[in-house]
Parts: C-alpha cells; structure tokens; sequence
C-alpha cells in the first residue's frame, strides 16, 4: 500500500511540473503564467525576513521577493539592492543601515556626541577656536542643533574621523577613499552615481538635478563649516569624509550638489567640518 501511494505522488509530482501551466483554485489558468492562484477567501504568503536576515541571503538572484518584516514592505532584488514594489530604494525603519552593493552604508549621516570609549567629542561654536583646531571637534550647521540635527547629522572636522578612539559605532568603520570608490563606481561611476545616491526632497535647493535615490544612500545638502570657522552650502551641497589623507594637511571627501548628478571626489583642509557616513564591518 505504502509503495502505492509512494507511486501515485511520483506522478503527480512529474504531471505537475511537465505541466505549462499550473492552475492552483482554478482550472483554467492563465497562459502567461506558470503558476496562476486564484481565492476570495486567502492570499499570497511571501518569505517574510527581518531587514538582518534579508542581508544574511547569500548572492541573492534578480526577482528575487520578500516580505520585510521590520520594513513593513514587499521587497524585491533587482540585481544589485533591494527595492519596493514601486522600484524605488527598499525602506529601512528600524535597522541603521541600507545594502548598496556589496557594502552596508548607514542611511543617515553620523550623529554621535561621544568618541567609541565615552569620551566626549568637543563642540567648538567659536569660528576662531574652530580654525586653529589640530584635535577632534564637532558642530551643528549655524551652531543650530534644533534646525538641523534631525535632518543632516553633526559636522565633524577630520581630526575626529582620524581619532585613535574612533569615531565609529562598534560593528561600523568610516570609509576610505577607496570603499567611496567602489560604491559610486558600482551605481555607474562618478558621471551618474550622485543621483541615484541624493534623496528627492525639497531640502534641496531646485533643479535637485538627477535626484532619484535609487541606491538608498538617501544624501542631503548638510552644507559645510570651513576651515576659518564659517558655515556654507546648506540645501546645495552635502560632503562626506572619507578617512584617507592627501598630504599633511588634507583628506579626501566626497560631494553631492543640487545641480548636478555627478560625485564629486576631492581632497580639502583636515579643517573643514564634513558630514561622516559608516560601513558595516563584516
């Protein structure tokens, strides 16, 4: 009897899967579909992943779907990052970062007060205090953290990128120029990167040209705090450190602006007040 039954469900199983189409609640399924479910009664259960376990999957496959428990959406794998159903950059409400690529990129700027044993990081409002720094400090745009520490994060010269007490949260490390290269050589170079990587928000001042955000990176216009201690560029220009020196007296950065969907990729005065991005450790 048991080798019966064993027989039938082979068969079954081979009908099945010569079959061309497969009709589940229905017996006329559509042609375009390999597997057509029809119900008024139930639906369609997908995979349902945390945003941690989603990451966990090894080399997902293009088409690939999900259900993001903690992003509360549909997600699906277009070949190099997760997105929505509507194709845009997959949501990330309760996990601190976002996969683009083959890295794990915090999706909003730095905005820590304290050095990763503590210890406090100097706030320096005085322009005069700020220009002759050769130590680690941080500011607010304007001195303003109520207008915009929310939005834009804290402003760190880069001698608290480059801090032996590192600047990073544990499990995170700030980017060489190298890792910024690999992530904007990876959403089609420096050329067309800067728009998949701007958020398409009013904080940027119009055009906010190419802004589509489809990496997930989610940039803003932060502005600057200049060597002299002056503030700039808010709404047209954000910057990010990278943790690599060019020369004694600078270090590389990298720029996305209003006008533009380019990256721009130069090396300024350690001075200078930048916004900071992490990458995940692995």
């Amino acid at each position: 009897m048991k080798i019966f039954i064993l027989l039938l469900f082979l068969c079954g199983f081979y009908y099945l899967s010569e079959a061309q189409n497969i009709g589940i609640g229905t017996t006329t399924p559509d042609l375009s579909a390999k597997i057509d479910i029809s119900s008024t009664s139930k639906g369609f259960l997908p995979p349902r992943l945390t945003f941690l376990q989603r990451n966990t999957i090894a080399a997902p496959a293009v088409g690939l779907v999900i259900y993001c428990l903690d992003c509360n959406e549909m997600q699906v794998f277009n070949g190099f990052m997760w997105t929505n159903l509507n194709g845009i950059s997959a949501s990330v409400k309760s996990g601190p970062g976002m996969r683009i690529c083959n890295e794990v990129w915090m999706y909003k700027n730095l905005n820590v007060r304290t050095y990763r044993n503590g210890d406090s990081i100097p706030v320096i409002t005085d322009p005069i205090a700020w220009a002759n720094l050769t130590t680690g400090a941080m500011c607010w745009y304007n001195n303003d953290s109520v207008s915009y520490g929310a939005n834009y994060g804290i402003l760190y010269n880069w001698y608290a990128v480059h801090d032996p007490r590192g600047l990073a949260p544990v499990g995170w490390h700030l980017p060489t120029a190298a890792e910024w290269t690999v992530l904007t050589n990876c959403l089609g170079g420096e050329n067309i990167a800067g728009g998949k990587m701007k958020s398409a928000t009013s904080l940027w001042t119009p055009p906010n040209f190419a802004a589509t955000n489809s990496s997930g990176f989610g940039g803003l216009p932060g502005g600057a705090r200049y060597g002299n201690g002056a503030y700039s560029d808010i709404s047209n220009y954000g910057y990010w450190w990278s943790t690599t020196e060019s020369g004694a007296g600078n270090a590389w950065y990298r720029s996305l602006l209003f006008s533009s969907g380019n990256v721009i990729n130069l090396n300024n005065n350690k001075a200078y007040g930048y916004s900071v991005r992490c990458v995940r450790d692995w």
